[in-house]
């Protein structure tokens, strides 16, 4: 016996005829989380009818879907990393500067794309404020700091003009910062997402091919909580999470060298053991890194940062790319198998 709600548009499998004894009713829907509670409650109201109806499975379907195909000039890409976070205030963009500095130091060529576009702060972070990206046979040239290729909203409009947009605008203004920008070459594409998990970094997550992400956070147990959300995101779309950052774990004072935990001491460790996802490593608050960035002057942290901050990076950055290559190898094989059947 079938039932369908048409109010919410959920369809209900008895897997049998209601005079057939104790029934359990199976609900097959797709959406989001605030969409399943709904559908939830609706669907009870559409099986209180049915008798001897013992127990309602709802049964979500997730949005794991295709990866988008690259096109154009982004076949050139060959990884593409999401540095996203479950909410803001966490770094987020400055874990996605540091992250493309230390591939790029190692001599690899990368791209960083700020396709958080409601606050594009890596032109002022890296001192490209008031540069002018230009056009060249309909293709975008990205802005270079320190062998970065760099493409923003923040180099085509006013720094100070906000961008008031809902997410099919937002899509559509990454898309083409994807497509018509001439990234030549790449090895890495960062691509420095909007935080939560939201409508806007959720399009932009199901828009861009991305190899995998990485989802930056403090320690404390607020934090945390989103934390979970955008693991959770990324799973949902099929996305791999490449690990968790995370991002002014300790402060260690210029004076005395005593360590401060500022926000708890292993959590983003303990809740990426939990998660089952990688976990990065600790990035220490540093005044140096919050100079640099404010002077246009992240380019530049390498030949200033102490050594142990620089080493945290290198090393977070390091399990980085031996996560992509270990899951570029596993997708290889995986496609190898779908090959033979």
């Amino acid at each position: 016996m079938a039932v369908e709600n048409t109010a919410s548009k959920c369809y209900i499998d008895t897997g049998g005829g209601v005079g057939d004894g104790p029934t359990d009713v199976h609900v097959a829907m797709a959406g989001t989380s605030d969409l399943e509670l709904t559908m939830t409650g609706d669907a009870q109201e559409g099986v209180n009818t049915i008798a001897q109806v013992r127990n309602i499975g709802a049964l979500f379907a997730d949005q794991r879907q295709p990866q988008p195909a690259r096109t154009g000039d982004m076949d050139r890409v060959n990884n593409v990393v999401a540095v996203g976070a479950g909410k803001g205030g966490v770094g987020k963009s400055t874990m996605a500067v540091l992250l493309a500095l230390s591939l790029r130091s190692k001599g690899r060529q990368v791209g960083l794309l700020d396709a958080d576009v409601y606050g594009p702060s890596i032109p002022m972070m890296l001192g490209l404020e008031g540069i002018q990206s230009i056009a060249a046979d309909e293709k975008i040239i990205p802005v270079e700091a320190r062998g970065l290729k760099v493409m923003s909203m923040g180099l085509l409009i006013d720094p100070y003009q906000p961008v008031i947009w809902r997410g099919p605008m937002v899509h559509n203004a990454v898309k083409q910062l994807l497509e018509q920008v001439d990234w030549e070459q790449l090895d890495y594409l960062i691509v420095d997402l909007p935080p939560g998990t939201g409508d806007v970094p959720l399009t932009l997550a199901q828009s861009i091919p991305l190899t995998g992400a990485v989802v930056v956070c403090t320690g404390q147990e607020v934090a945390k909580l989103d934390v979970r959300r955008a693991i959770g995101m990324y799973g949902k779309l099929g996305i791999k999470c490449l690990g968790v950052l995370e991002n002014m774990t300790y402060f260690v004072a210029p004076d005395t060298g005593r360590e401060y935990d500022l926000f708890g001491k292993d959590g983003a460790r303990a809740l990426a053991a939990e998660c089952e996802v990688p976990f990065l490593g600790s990035i220490p608050l540093n005044v140096a890194i919050r100079i640099a960035g404010d002077e246009g002057r992240s380019a530049e942290l390498s030949e200033e940062l102490d050594a142990p901050t620089q080493e945290t990076i290198d090393s977070a950055t390091a399990r980085m790319v031996a996560q992509i290559n270990a899951w570029n190898i596993r997708k290889t094989e995986l496609a190898g198998e779908d090959d033979q059947q």
